[in-house]
């Protein structure tokens, strides 16, 4: 078998990297995906040239990115303007490019890590230190897409997950290639290395598990994260924003004798909720109607987080572009906050080039014609009774060491998303990564999508209360509470450089040791 893989190196690295994506979330099959990362090292060693390396990694990455980008298609099921079956080829596409990244990873284990022979702890350590490398470039460049990194394949290994609180995700990542390493090196019945990543792998997940958080005290005002399970199917019917608006408020509950953070989802309030626009942006309903409906449902110390769309103007009241927001709404119907959505997903919620693109019949995924404009990044709103929030609105949250404002630390995270555009791969994966930014930064996350999954999320990454997918329902808790700042709540990602120039230095020195 393997001679027949080494035989074949170039589907053999499309094998491996169809198999490698299977370590996410919904499989976990992280066991698999780590013996994929194995073969695709073993590619690397053994190409005879760099250009062979650069070649099998990128297939390799095409591959994977294809298999663990394949939601995508989903959201062009819901575009008037372009056709589903474009979504195959823009998964592709995406691929073609992100697969850059591991090419340059394999590109440098080859140049700076190989020597003739057996493949040794030096290539390995090297092949760890250029992927994390690799991945934080990978969500730094052209905007940035960061989605799942490889070291998320730990999330269900609870205690090795634990310490992204200490390195970060993308460290974990070189983790994640040290465990491939070791399964090569093993292969080839070399020991040191192998037990060496093994005894450290137990002590990180034996130490993980035992810090655990206390739960919150009785004390603790109450958390109401509302799915009202309405998908993106219906939005073009006449009475669509009427009905979403009925279920919100139905799920939302009366009030108690507890305070109560009521959370909505993205984009479900088709109303624009703000006053002072133009009156003729105000088709659809006063929005002091609006909010006193909202108000209704609350109670004398109820907050509701409502996610919409806010709307820009110039000073001759034309409009410039909206802001996909999240709005804190009192009992006196009066909003407290807002924050607007400072990472776009660009042909989501805005088209680049414009005026090149559109005439070529190439839309935004997101239904209109009005560009977004990004806000100014993670800000904390002070909310009197629950302590201070911060927002992430869907897809910003997978960006690992840039979802807090740090001189301002907040208590928990609001992540309002809608996931309906997102298939079956997409939510659970979307749900894995911001359990791993509570682990990070040690704050619970309230997660509310329209479809699923919502979840309570507490500081230490674990599920206090969800609603699964296709369920209208809420995920009700007490207020999870935070950690202390983790360290990489205070280094942010210098942990992950300072991860790879440690394991740089150590493939380095290795080698030359050894020379």
């Amino acid at each position: 078998m393997m001679r027949f893989l080494f035989r074949h190196p170039y589907w053999t690295a499309l094998i491996a990297g169809f198999v490698s994506a299977t370590g996410f979330a919904p499989w976990s099959l992280w066991p698999l995906a780590l013996a994929a990362f194995a073969l695709w090292l073993a590619l690397v060693h053994e190409s005879p040239t760099l250009g062979s390396a650069l070649r099998k990694s990128w297939l390799f990455g095409v591959a994977h990115f294809t298999v663990g980008n394949n939601w995508i298609q989903h959201a062009f099921d819901f575009q008037d303007k372009m056709p589903p079956a474009l979504g195959y080829l823009a998964v592709v596409l995406l691929a073609l490019y992100l697969a850059v990244y591991p090419m340059l990873a394999g590109g440098l284990a080859w140049r700076w890590g190989r020597r003739a022979g057996a493949p040794g702890p030096a290539f390995v350590l090297i092949a760890a230190a250029a992927w994390i490398v690799a991945e934080w470039l990978r969500a730094e460049m052209f905007t940035g897409y960061s989605w799942n990194p490889l070291g998320m394949i730990w999330l269900p290994v609870w205690g090795v997950a634990q310490a992204a609180g200490l390195i970060g995700t993308y460290a974990l990542s070189g983790v994640a290639i040290l465990a491939a390493g070791a399964l090569l090196l093993l292969a080839h019945r070399r020991w040191r290395m192998p037990l060496v990543t093994t005894l450290a792998l137990l002590t990180m997940g034996f130490t993980g598990s035992l810090d655990r958080m206390p739960p919150p005290p009785a004390t603790q005002p109450l958390v109401r994260v509302v799915q009202p399970d309405i998908g993106q199917e219906a939005t073009h019917e006449p009475d669509h924003a009427a009905r979403v608006l009925s279920r919100l408020l139905a799920l939302s509950g009366d009030p108690g004798d507890r305070p109560r953070l009521i959370a909505w989802p993205e984009g479900m309030v088709d109303y624009y909720i703000e006053d002072g626009y133009p009156r003729e942006w105000y088709w659809q309903g006063d929005p002091k109607v609006v909010r006193d409906r909202i108000a209704r449902v609350l109670g004398p110390r109820d907050v509701a987080l409502v996610s919409g769309n806010a709307l820009f103007f110039d000073r001759q009241r034309k409009l410039t572009g909206a802001g996909n927001s999240a709005f804190v709404v009192t009992p006196d119907a009066k909003i407290a906050g807002r924050y607007d959505k400072a990472h776009l997903v660009p042909y989501g919620e805005y088209l680049p080039m414009r005026s090149l693109l559109s005439p070529l019949g190439v839309a935004r995924l997101v239904m209109g014609d009005i560009d977004f404009i990004p806000g100014p990044g993670p800000a904390t709103t002070n909310i009197p009774g629950f302590g201070k929030m911060g927002v992430q609105i869907c897809y910003e949250i997978i960006f690992s060491g840039q979802v807090v404002d740090a001189e301002n630390r907040p208590d928990f995270l609001f992540n309002p998303s809608n996931d309906a555009w997102f298939g079956n791969w997409g939510p659970p994966e979307h749900l894995a990564q911001a359990r791993m930014r509570a682990i990070e930064e040690g704050i619970p996350i309230l997660r509310a999508t329209p479809t699923g999954i919502s979840a309570v999320i507490d500081a230490d990454g674990r599920l206090v209360s969800m609603v699964p997918r296709h369920v209208a329902g809420v995920a009700d808790a007490v207020l999870p509470q935070p950690r202390a700042p983790t360290i990489f709540a205070r280094m942010g990602n210098w942990m992950a450089f300072l991860t790879a120039g440690l394991f740089a230095l150590a493939g380095v020195a290795i080698r030359r040791r050894n020379h």
